[in-house]
């Protein structure tokens, strides 16, 4: 890194601990937690897969403020949650939440602050989609379902019959991540990422207000 980025870091990181900083983070922090409240099932997938827009402030933060902000939008989102709603999985399907908002945020926010356009802002989204759906399906395979399993006292034969009772090509743990998971990942880094690139440019003067 050289001197300039770590100048910029440093500023980023006193701007985001002043009064207008936090503001601005628990503002966006309290929209993503409202949006976190209405999810839409799909088709595609067992009903415990719900698609919500809790993302899109997070972005947005992350786009303004820098990509620790997003990470800092992120936590605080899951720590309201788990405040509101409690835990069904021992933490452990919070924090591979946590790990997976952050593998969209963090490599867009990343991406479109060494350059700022909107190209970059379009290619940070992309790249973050592709991030989101690997590190998914990675914690879905490896960690998520195994805990729900156990969580609910289901065999995992029992979560693949639910996948396979929506889609018929699901009959095991790796179709089930193919044609889940995966394009669940999928839709969600698309829509949100629509949504962002939309909404970003009108939000983005107020949140900078904030900061500044």
């Amino acid at each position: 890194m050289n001197k300039t980025n770590k100048t910029q870091v440093r500023t980023g990181m006193v701007g985001l601990l002043s009064v207008r900083g936090i503001t601005a983070i628990a503002m966006l922090s309290a929209i993503s937690i409202l949006l976190m409240l209405f999810d839409i099932p799909l088709w595609f997938a067992p009903s415990f897969y719900k698609i919500d827009l809790s993302e899109v402030p997070v972005l947005i933060g992350a786009f303004a403020l820098g990509p620790v902000a997003g990470i800092v939008i992120e936590f605080v989102k899951i720590l309201l949650n788990l405040m509101i709603n409690g835990t069904a999985t021992a933490f452990v399907g919070e924090f591979a939440n946590f790990l997976i908002g952050c593998s969209l945020v963090v490599p867009a926010a990343i991406i479109y602050h060494q350059w700022k356009s909107k190209n970059a802002a379009l290619t940070g989204l992309i790249i973050g989609t592709v991030s989101m759906v690997a590190v998914g399906s990675l914690l879905n395979a490896f960690l998520l379902l195994p805990v729900y399993s156990k969580a609910f006292n289901m065999p995992m034969e029992a979560l693949i019959g639910m996948g396979a009772a929506v889609n018929p090509s699901i009959n095991s743990l790796s179709t089930f991540v193919l044609f889940a998971v995966v394009p669940f990942n999928l839709l969600k880094g698309v829509i949100v990422s629509v949504i962002t690139m939309l909404l970003y440019k009108r939000v983005s003067s107020v949140i900078k207000g904030f900061h500044n």
